[in-house]
């Protein structure tokens, strides 16, 4: 994997995680962004799975689940049995915690986003124009949606358990995908200079919108504006590691290693901090309720990532043992 990815993917994890460390820091306004730390992650995605080649979509989707799901379950299923969450009342209630939508509000949006972004991608290996064509065409309908059905009486555009937010996703993951598809462009270090200024512009306009159309109702009705600028400085995030990505790469080993270590563990990151972040948050003072709590974030979620790695390799194993004996 080209390694600015795999930086990206662990600044996605650590933006997030930070975000929800609420009551951890002397003052919240420290754990911050998490929009950000979801649309690098979402472009990340578009990034990597830009190229489906011949693969059909059945098989396609039920690999990116397999990847997701034994993860979710067993996490939402420990979580249960120790008291965490409401266990189940019916049927329904498991569907809700176990498949769709989950706890977890990224798990619904890659599920749902993954379906669309496989058709654009799958168009792209033989039209490389067609993924900005959908990019505005996106930019369009969600244009349209907030305007005539978007209630704009308060701030509420970056809640990221409503549906609006996946259109934020979708592009996050379309211009991911637009990236790879423009690799040669994205990646030519002779511009890298143009790409921080804009990361360093864009980035306190972004944090400074937030607050102002949170605090001013006659702001509100402009608030998607907020995230336009959001998916500019996503732009310019990605352009601006792309064009240092040799530099990244010169890094000593031991930051490469942490780096990787913490891109592997991702998903397995963000499934457990939910439970962990608030039993600690108030229990210990600053900074050693950071510690406590990343400490143990990182040993669950690498406790997780192996065993839901053995048992994959297990499951497998059993599979082409019984196909053998059948034969």
């Amino acid at each position: 994997m080209i390694f600015y990815i795999t930086v990206l993917r662990a600044i996605s994890a650590m933006i997030i995680t930070n975000a929800h460390y609420v009551g951890v820091y002397p003052t919240d306004m420290i754990a911050n962004g998490g929009l950000l730390g979801d649309v690098i992650f979402f472009a990340v995605s578009g990034f990597c799975l830009c190229n489906v080649k011949d693969v059909p979509f059945t098989q396609w989707y039920s690999r990116r689940l397999f990847r997701i799901y034994p993860a979710v379950i067993v996490i939402t299923a420990v979580y249960m049995l120790l008291g965490f969450y409401e266990e189940p009342k019916n049927f329904f209630d498991a569907i809700n915690w176990f498949v769709y939508p989950t706890y977890y509000h990224f798990i619904a949006s890659i599920v749902v986003l993954y379906i669309p972004f496989y058709f654009v991608a799958k168009r792209t290996q033989t039209d490389r124009k067609f993924i900005p064509k959908v990019f505005w065409s996106v930019v369009a309908v969600w244009l349209l949606v907030y305007v005539f059905l978007y209630d704009k009486s308060y701030y509420h555009i970056d809640v990221v358990r409503e549906p609006m937010i996946r259109f934020l996703f979708f592009e996050a993951m379309l211009l991911g995908a637009w990236c790879r598809v423009y690799r040669e462009k994205c990646m030519d270090n002779g511009f890298w200079k143009m790409d921080a200024c804009g990361l360093i512009i864009l980035l306190p306009i972004y944090f400074a919108s937030k607050i102002a159309f949170s605090k001013y109702e006659a702001l509100r009705n402009f608030q998607i504006l907020n995230q336009f600028v959001l998916i500019l400085l996503l732009y310019f995030l990605m352009r601006f590691f792309g064009r240092i990505d040799k530099k990244l790469s010169l890094l000593p080993g031991i930051i490469k290693k942490v780096i990787v270590f913490i891109s592997e563990i991702t998903l397995e990151i963000y499934l457990v901090q939910y439970v962990i972040i608030p039993r600690f948050a108030e229990r210990f003072v600053f900074p050693l309720n950071w510690i406590m709590i990343t400490a143990t974030i990182l040993i669950t979620a690498v406790i997780l990532h192996v065993f839901i790695k053995k048992t994959t390799v297990l499951c497998e194993k059993l599979t082409k043992t019984r196909g053998k004996s059948l034969i």
